[in-house]
């Protein structure tokens, strides 16, 4: 019997790759990739693992804003290309099939986000997934974008995290805490967020986990699976 495709899922911090680190473990076929936050740290990542060692599939995980009132925090999108043989599999799961924009910086306000939403049409925003899933096709590999949705589009970020960002596009840890510590009165909303965040990543970590964890020969090779959205992020 053929050995499940080498899956490759990408996250651009280590508190997103957490939700899938003891799943991976257990799963030879599956490998983690942190890129680091953004367009840049994104494109050097994903090229550099794909020269590497090139997998079967690729998926761009981890959070994203919402840009859609009517799908909550928690809500697990997927935007993949025709055929993506995970994509039924996700979708059983409880993926929905939706459409990112890929910023090239965090949307903090509700309002900002709503408009972005009205604008391009997506679902969802976030920062890395156009540049690995540009470089999958490059290469002629199968890709996908399984994202859960952290803030809502009516919400506003406790923090514009931004703001902490540093030049290389990493975030500057101390910065962050000395910025709590001047503004008290914000750590109880970054608190209540951070709670927001557990779930979402539960969420995320059931639907991967479904999908990547029935993974096998049967299901999960390039000629099967036919449920993809056609769309690109």
């Amino acid at each position: 019997m053929d050995a499940p495709l080498e899956i490759l899922v990408c996250f651009a911090v280590t508190q997103e790759a957490d939700v899938l680190r003891p799943l991976a473990a257990k799963l030879p076929h599956v490998r983690l990739l942190l890129t680091g936050v953004g367009r840049t740290n994104a494109t050097q990542a994903i090229h550099a693992e794909l020269a590497r060692q090139a997998p079967g599939l690729v998926l761009s995980s981890g959070f994203a804003g919402g840009l859609d009132s009517a799908l909550p925090t928690g809500t697990v999108l997927i935007e993949a290309d025709p055929g993506f043989p995970l994509t039924p599999s996700l979708q059983a799961a409880g993926a929905l099939a939706g459409r990112f924009y890929s910023s090239d910086r965090i949307i903090v306000s509700a309002r900002e986000k709503q408009a972005l939403g009205r604008e391009t049409g997506a679902q969802a925003v976030e920062m890395e997934s156009a540049v690995i899933r540009a470089a999958c096709r490059a290469r002629g590999l199968p890709s996908a974008t399984v994202r859960v949705i952290s803030d809502a589009a009516d919400e506003d970020l406790p923090l514009d995290f931004g703001a902490f960002i540093t030049p290389d596009q990493r975030l500057d840890h101390l910065r962050l805490v000395w910025a709590l510590a001047r503004s008290p009165g914000r750590v109880s909303a970054l608190w209540s967020f951070r709670k927001r965040l557990r779930v979402a990543q539960q969420r995320l970590a059931a639907v991967l986990g479904s999908a990547l964890g029935n993974c096998a020969p049967a299901n999960c090779s390039t000629a099967a699976g036919s449920g993809a959205t056609g769309k690109r992020s």
